[in-house]
C-alpha cells in the first residue's frame, strides 16, 4: 500500500487508515487508489472477513482535497468512484471507525460503510453548498434513506456540522463512544462479526443491499438465488457439526 493508506490485518479484520493527517485526512487521488487497491486486494483474502476504515490523527475524513481539485488530482477510481469506495463498497462488511471530522466526502465515506462508530466529539455535515459544489459521491442519495426526510434535507442543504449524539438518536449512527475510543470499538464489533461464516456474511450483506430494490413477488426468489448457494456450502455443514460437537468452527470460505 502508498504511505497514503495503511492495511492492517488481524484476526480476520483489516484495518484501511486514510494516513494524510497534516491535510485532516483529506481525499486526494493517491487516497482514492490506495483504498481501491487495498479492498481489490482483500476481498480475495480468505482470512479478512471484515473492515475498519478510519482516518489517522484524530480525524476520520474532512472530504476532497480542494488543493488537489484545482491542479486536476480527481479522487475518483473507475468502477469504485469517490474514494476507491462510494460507487462500489466492498462486499464483506465495512464499519468506519469515526474521530473528529466527517465532514463533505468524508461523511459519504462513512455513508458507503454498513456501520459506523462515532466518538462523542466527531462531527458529520455535507458542506458541499457552502464551497459550490453537490455531495455527489453518495450524500444526497444515501442520507434521506437512512435518516428522515426532513433532517436529511437541513444536514444536505445547510451545509452544516451535526455532532454524533444527533445522529446516534436518529440511527445514522450505531454506537458513540468516548473520544480516542472509535477504532477499539469498531475493531472489537468487526471481530465479533469476523468470527462467523464469510459466506454467510457477504450474502447477508448483499441481500440487505439489494432486496432495497426486490418487488413483493420476486424478493424470495432473488433471495434465494444468493443464499442458496451458502446452505449446500462446506461452511454450511461445519457450522451443524460444530454445534452438535459443542466446538467453535473452523470456516474456510467454502
Amino acid at each position: 500500500m502508498s504511505d497514503e493508506v495503511l492495511v492492517e490485518v488481524d484476526g480476520g479484520v483489516a484495518v484501511i487508515t486514510i494516513n494524510r493527517p497534516k491535510a485532516r485526512n483529506a481525499v486526494n487521488g493517491a487516497v482514492a487508489r490506495g483504498v481501491a487497491g487495498a479492498l481489490d486486494e482483500l476481498e480475495e483474502r480468505k482470512d479478512v472477513a471484515a473492515y475498519v476504515l478510519t482516518g489517522a490523527g484524530g480525524t476520520f475524513c474532512s472530504g476532497m482535497d480542494l488543493k488537489g481539485f484545482l491542479t486536476g488530482d480527481f479522487p475518483v477510481v473507475e468502477g469504485r468512484g469517490f474514494g476507491g469506495i462510494a460507487e462500489a463498497p466492498p462486499k464483506k462488511p465495512l464499519i468506519a471507525a469515526v474521530e473528529g471530522y466527517a465532514l463533505a466526502g468524508g461523511c459519504e465515506l462513512a455513508l458507503a460503510c454498513d456501520i459506523i462508530i462515532a466518538s462523542e466529539d466527531a462531527k458529520f455535515g455535507l458542506p458541499e453548498p457552502k464551497r459550490g459544489l453537490v455531495a455527489g459521491a453518495g450524500g444526497v442519495m444515501r442520507l434521506p434513506r437512512r435518516i428522515p426526510y426532513h433532517i436529511a434535507m437541513e444536514i444536505a442543504l445547510t451545509g452544516d456540522h451535526f455532532p454524533a449524539s444527533r445522529l446516534y438518536e436518529l440511527g445514522l449512527v450505531n454506537h458513540v463512544t468516548p473520544a480516542g475510543e472509535a477504532l477499539a470499538t469498531a475493531v472489537e464489533l468487526a471481530k465479533r462479526i469476523a468470527a462467523n461464516a464469510p459466506l454467510a456474511l457477504a450474502a447477508t450483506k448483499r441481500v440487505i443491499v439489494e432486496s432495497a430494490d426486490w418487488s413483493r413477488d420476486e424478493m424470495f426468489t432473488k433471495q434465494g438465488e444468493i443464499i442458496s448457494p451458502v446452505f449446500g456450502s462446506k461452511d454450511a455443514m461445519e457450522g451443524a457439526a460444530a454445534f452438535a460437537e459443542k466446538r467453535a468452527p473452523q470456516w474456510k470460505g467454502e
